[in-house]
């Protein structure tokens, strides 16, 4: 009996390590040439093949990459002088007509559709949204020491993100 009991807390643990879903695992940068941006002093460069909208949303997060980050800044369709992670979202997303007003972190929850796009993806958890665009992350903190959007090839923890995406993107 205390061995079906042993196996049984096993398997448990074990199927519950398996998350690789939605809000599990984290993103990582994997270089692929013609398909993946890169970061050349600060700024993001789309590859050759990328399309429209999404040359778009890097040259829009470019416009923006290295502005202060600031709580509640950055919600409008125009530029700011500082952003909060949602703000830096929502400015790129409209910027490349994907997105008709800025929004919240929580709200990018249900932006979309489900799970991870070809060139866009959005993960969003309560309290945090960053954007994945052509492999790389823009995002206003965690791990680089400032804060405020920024293009990174740094990883980062997914746990409780919910991941979206722009149709066709």
């Amino acid at each position: 009996m205390l061995r079906v009991f042993l196996f049984a807390i096993c398997t448990i643990v074990f199927l519950a390590g398996c998350g690789g879903g939605p809000g599990h695992g984290r993103y990582t940068y994997h270089y692929i040439p013609g398909k993946t941006a890169v970061v050349r002093d600060g700024q993001a460069v789309a590859p050759a093949g990328a399309p429209r909208t999404v040359r778009a949303a890097i040259e829009a997060g470019n416009r923006i990459a290295g502005l202060p980050y600031c709580y509640g800044a950055g919600h409008t369709r125009e530029l700011s002088n500082a952003y909060d992670c949602s703000g830096a979202a929502s400015y790129v997303l409209c910027q490349c007509g994907l997105l008709d007003e800025p929004t919240t972190s929580s709200a990018f929850r249900n932006y979309g559709t489900r799970g991870q796009g070809r060139w866009i993806s959005v993960y969003a958890r309560n309290g945090h949204v960053f954007l994945v665009v052509a492999g790389l992350r823009f995002d206003t903190g965690w791990g680089q020491g400032s804060e405020g959007p920024r293009w990174t090839t740094h990883g980062r923890p997914l746990d409780g993100a919910t991941v979206r995406h722009p149709s066709g993107l």
